[in-house]
């Protein structure tokens, strides 16, 4: 509102036009029976006026309420001593522990109900969590009678709906908001004219591993996707990360001031969403009053019920559906916990399995867990060989998708236990990842003969990765070789003709051993390097070629180059060999060796081509194979 003056007058419009709506709290409060299950709006649409005036009440009243529970779907704003107090009248049910009430739950004076948010609107309407109060807050009604939910609609409409008695603080400070957030005047019992800041929600400050997070999250999205983000605060700062994107569109749960930032850059305009183009879709919205300013009123924005956003049926309509979740664990096998550490109850199931179960189910849909890769500053990997005994499973190993740490990405979708247990060791913190291998060999998650390389020999040079540009090729990746792609390179070799193989190996290889490909999969980076040629099948990765050098002596590295039969004459070894010498020559590396078959004319006419780029190109015939030596400095050292 402008002025208090404008404030004075609505209020006194208000109670003329419903005398017997707007009451004093206390004349509300006095149609709370014993043992009410009372229902409290979410998160920054918490009612809190009306909260501390039942608290107030109580107190002045000890006999009139007591013996009731308070269903919460998302608490905010009660720091513990506060929290004491509401304790001492509501025996607190709750769908997701933060810090006021985490306390309160684990010394078992509060009940946590592990719903998905999914699941709650059902269980409501069957009265299997009846509601006899709902204490809601809304904006002024309009002309028609017509209020508005604001920023809290999620269930707090069903609840209206279902209560018999509906107590409404309202306040000219909420937005009102389209989509489900309408509620008539004639639908609440009593209301108590407040005028009030909303809750403003500020997330804890992102550590410094959310940048490489964010990073990594972002080289995941493609453009014209519709995202969902979790509540967690790392989540979150996964959103900033997104502002270069096109045309993205929102599905979510949480409106948040950084989806609302993506809406002002211009990189969400949800134009390609299948359903509800061109709207950005919530349940509630917490966040900063610019935030609430912008949805006030904004036809672009729906806040819709709780039955709508999390059905997974509906999420997995929208094509190139992502979801985006914070969690506390993941173990080797893909298990991953957001609710427990142990046995201490610490989140919640929340939204996440609808959103990750809907993504998978979505056309080209992702889900994406993300967790810095240690916690207690350091002393706890937050990758672990097994969930901890009374760790409950919010998203079961075969719902997971992409797992993303500062160190990395991990792909399971697909994958075996053996595979599952590598691509988790890689991301984990470098300082973990000798344990996590050991037990993963202890526990038989991989083979006892599985080869690893600790420490920063061993670290994955992100840094090394280009893209090359090929006519016919577009997108193709230049990159290190990791340790999970043993699979792939397999798969490469035994695909190769028999006179790509004899040209390769000077002899007919029918069988490729183990042994062999663990050689040019886990290798040192510091003293040797494999890099390979990968295109692009959807989400699988195919190694079109592979180039690798190996140290000999102080100045030359021995150097092999194979690429698939369909993939040849089409530049993938020149653009290799180039990738190749640019790293040899960045780590000081004077040239390659390298021994080819005198009828391989493939070979010979790549040396070629780097003797007309200006590199020194010698060769020594013996018999029917030659010899090359191959200087990047223009001159021949030690040959």
């Amino acid at each position: 509102m402008e002025d208090q003056e404008t404030v004075r007058r609505l209020e006194a419009e208000l109670l003329a036009k419903y005398p017997e709506k707007f009451v004093e709290p206390a004349r509300a409060f006095g149609n709370i029976r014993r043992g009410a299950r009372i229902f409290m709006g979410t998160g920054c649409g918490q009612p809190r006026m009306l909260l501390s005036s039942l608290l107030e009440y109580s107190e002045n009243n000890p006999k009139t309420i007591f013996d009731t529970e308070l269903y919460t779907l998302l608490i905010f704003g009660m720091e513990e001593h506060h929290y004491g107090e509401f304790e001492s009248i509501f025996r607190h049910h709750c769908f997701s522990i933060r810090d006021s009430n985490r306390q309160s739950v684990n010394r078992g004076t509060g009940d946590y109900n592990p719903a998905f948010l999914s699941s709650i609107p059902r269980l409501v309407r069957k009265r299997l969590l009846p509601i006899d109060v709902a204490l809601i807050q809304v904006t002024p009604p309009d002309e028609k009678g017509m209020t508005s939910l604001g920023i809290s609609v999620d269930i707090t409409g069903l609840a209206v709906k279902t209560a018999p008695l509906v107590i409404a603080q309202v306040n000219p400070r909420m937005p009102r908001t389209g989509g489900d957030s309408l509620v008539h005047m004639d639908d609440i019992n009593y209301a108590v004219f407040h005028d009030e800041p909303l809750f403003e929600y500020r997330g804890k400050p992102a550590g410094p591993e959310a940048e490489a997070i964010g990073q990594y999250v972002a080289g995941l999205i493609e453009d014209g996707s519709t995202i969902q983000v979790g509540l967690g605060d790392l989540a979150q700062s996964v959103i900033p990360h997104l502002k270069e994107k096109k045309h993205l569109g929102i599905h979510t749960e949480l409106l948040s001031d950084a989806i609302v930032e993506l809406i002002r850059c211009g990189a969400v305009d949800n134009s390609c969403k299948t359903l509800d183009s061109g709207k950005t879709v919530a349940t509630f919205c917490m966040g900063k009053k610019d935030t609430y300013d912008f949805i006030d009123g904004n036809p672009h924005i729906e806040m819709r019920k709780l039955e709508y956003t999390n059905n997974p049926v509906v999420i997995a309509l929208h094509e190139k559906m992502v979801a985006i979740h914070g969690v506390l664990s993941v173990d080797l096998t893909g298990q991953a916990t957001a609710e427990s550490i142990g046995t201490t109850f610490y989140g919640g199931l929340g939204g996440t399995a609808d959103f990750v179960r809907g993504a998978l189910l979505s056309q080209e849909g992702k889900s994406i867990l993300v967790l810095p890769s240690t916690a207690r500053h350091g002393a706890v990997s937050r990758i672990v060989p097994f969930l901890s005994a009374g760790e409950g499973v919010t998203v079961n190993r075969g719902d997971v998708h992409y797992v993303v740490t500062e160190h990395g990405v991990a792909n399971l979708m697909g994958k075996n236990v053996r595979q599952r247990a590598i691509e988790l060791v890689r991301i984990a913190h470098p300082d973990f990842r000798p344990w996590l291998m050991e037990e993963a060999r202890r526990h038989n998650l991989v083979l006892q003969d599985q080869a690893f390389i600790p420490g920063e020999r061993g670290e994955y040079p992100l840094d090394m990765e280009r893209r090359a540009s090929l006519e016919g090729l577009p997108g193709l990746l230049l990159r290190p070789v990791k340790i999970t792609d043993e699979p792939i390179i397999k798969e490469f070799f035994y695909s190769l003709s028999d006179r790509s193989m004899y040209y390769r190996y000077f002899s007919l290889q029918r069988e490729m051993p183990r042994e062999h490909i663990q050689r040019i999969a886990v290798i040192d980076y510091e003293k040797e390097m494999t890099l390979l040629a990968v295109a692009s099948e959807g989400e699988r990765e195919v190694a079109v070629g592979i180039a690798r050098y190996i140290m000999e002596d102080p100045h030359f590295a021995n150097f092999n180059i194979a690429v698939r039969d369909p993939y040849q004459h089409q530049g993938v070894g020149k653009a290799l060999l180039s990738r190749l010498i640019e790293i040899a020559h960045g780590r000081g590396i004077s040239g390659f060796t390298l021994e080819v078959l005198l009828e391989n004319r493939a070979m010979r006419a790549l040396m070629n081509h780097f003797r007309k780029l200006g590199h020194v190109v010698e060769m020594q015939i013996e018999g029917d194979t030659g010899l090359y030596l191959l200087s990047f400095n223009g001159e021949i050292i030690g040959g």
